[in-house]
């Protein structure tokens, strides 16, 4: 038995320098020609518009290269600073009966938001509030959903704090007095519409941003 593995013991070297010396730049170019095919369709044919810094009072952080953009807002008159987080598209749902005649398609994209409305401690001194007032919220595109209200205090914070009863649970009295706060604050129907268009350009950005560093990669 051992002479008749001496053979294949003696071709193994042979065999591993003939693997590591089989080129590989065939598979390079053909991904590197895929890559450029599809980064030459999306700049020319679905080419991203250039963002907009602001909308309504908000300004907007775009956070390049990321999944999620931040919104800051704030009200002298009230003393406020309002912060919202959206995340790029995180889910679909069926359209409703009532509103096919209005969307394209069998499904309607889902936005994930989380709003926080802080007060000064003392006007113009420029030092946030320990306490916030959240929000969990559900953007589609031609609405506003509140999920969940709590407060939530910054420091000493508790690891699992009541956040409080879905939202839909409570009676119709308050959650009319939370939409007409939030709307106040310009976290409405219209701010889900703009989410929606900016979050379709940010995919397009992030692809193309992905596609570009998966291009420079694979060229070294």
């Amino acid at each position: 038995m051992a002479n008749l593995l001496r053979p294949v013991q003696r071709s193994l070297p042979l065999l591993n320098r003939r693997l590591q010396s089989r080129p590989y730049s065939a598979f390079n170019d053909n991904l590197l020609r895929i890559l450029n095919n599809e980064l030459a369709y999306l700049s020319d044919y679905q080419p991203p518009l250039q963002p907009p810094p602001y909308f309504r009072s908000f300004s907007i952080d775009d956070r390049p290269g990321e999944q999620w953009i931040r919104m800051k807002s704030s009200n002298p008159a009230k003393n406020e600073e309002i912060k919202v987080d959206a995340a790029l598209f995180d889910g679909i749902a069926p359209i409703p009966e009532a509103k096919k005649a209005v969307y394209e398609g069998e499904v309607r994209l889902h936005v994930s938001l989380v709003v926080e409305v802080s007060k000064r401690d003392d006007e113009g001194s420029g030092s946030d509030s320990d306490s916030v007032l959240v929000f969990i919220c559900s953007a589609w595109p031609e609405s506003i959903e509140v999920q969940q209200v709590f407060p939530l205090r910054k420091r000493n914070a508790m690891v699992k704090p009541y956040m409080g009863r879905n939202f839909k649970k409570l009676s119709k009295e308050v959650q009319t007095a939370v939409l007409g706060y939030l709307e106040e604050r310009e976290v409405d129907d219209e701010l889900a519409e703009f989410l929606h268009q900016y979050m379709a350009n940010k995919d397009k950005v992030e692809v193309l941003r992905w596609m570009k560093t998966l291009e420079s990669y694979v060229r070294k």
